[in-house]
């Protein structure tokens, strides 16, 4: 019997589960299928809000993702559940405000898994992604490069805590 591989798991967090993480859902899926990692890396994404259970992603972000390559069609919102912190290595709000809602649900024993994302943007510096939600077309393609750039230094970060786990 081959001995197991240890994997990693990711959780993309905004208010509904209906532009943002999605998008950083389907983005960070194509990058994690590229890198030949699917079998390592789970990918995964809620809301702190039960606005939306079982809807498919905004057809605005879905339009834009499409754009450039990305299939959201088969995610459903859903909303974080306590149990998320147990299962998921890092949970990556997209602001503060989903943040602060993650963090006063989250067990105290995984507070280091709580981070935002676009701590791992490379390139652009923004402390958050804002919510498209509301504004104009230009708004789901600002999430996008954001999303895309934080996505390309997480990988590279999961690929480094991949490779401490395998040793």
């Amino acid at each position: 019997m081959a001995p197991t591989t240890p994997g990693y798991s990711v959780l993309f967090l905004c208010m509904g589960n209906i532009c943002r993480s999605p998008t950083a859902h389907g983005v960070f899926r194509h990058r994690v299928q590229a890198a030949g990692l699917t079998d390592r890396v789970r990918v995964d994404s809620a809301g702190t809000h039960n606005y939306h259970p079982g809807e498919p992603p905004d057809h605005r972000s879905q339009k834009h993702a499409t754009r450039r390559g990305y299939d959201l069609s088969d995610l459903k919102a859903r909303q974080m559940l306590l149990a998320d912190f147990e299962t998921h290595d890092l949970v990556l709000a997209m602001d503060w405000d989903n943040l602060a809602m993650a963090q006063d649900l989250c067990p105290p024993q995984h507070a280091h898994k709580l981070r935002r994302l676009t701590e791992f943007c490379l390139r652009m510096d923004s402390p958050v992604v804002p919510d498209p939600y509301y504004g104009g077309a230009t708004g789901f393609d600002d999430v996008l490069d954001l999303v895309e750039d934080a996505c390309e230094g997480l990988l590279k970060h999961v690929q480094r805590e991949l490779q401490t786990r395998s040793r």
